[in-house]
């Protein structure tokens, strides 16, 4: 079973990571190794509690990201638009 997780650093420099399809399945560490393998034990957890309380595990939604690259001009434009 495959399930996608999200990596985000925050202002301080640390990490928190959470699996979109499971609310609630997160974690936080101040280095991303540390992040990924505490978010590692917690899908683990989290699928065991959903088992042991008789909850379905949902299927793994079909996912797709992207890095979007925007320019200074594209950002321009779109401000004097909104300027009228």
């Amino acid at each position: 079973m495959h399930f996608w997780v999200i990596y985000e650093t925050d202002e301080e420099g640390g990490w928190s990571a959470y699996v979109p399809d499971l609310p609630g399945c997160v974690a936080a560490a101040e280095t991303r190794a540390e992040v990924s393998r505490l978010i590692r034990e917690a899908l683990a957890l989290h699928l065991a509690g959903m088992r042991e309380d008789g909850d379905p595990i949902p299927e793994p939604s079909e996912t797709w990201a992207e890095i979007i690259e925007v320019s200074d001009e594209v950002i321009a434009r779109a401000e004097a638009a909104l300027a009228g």
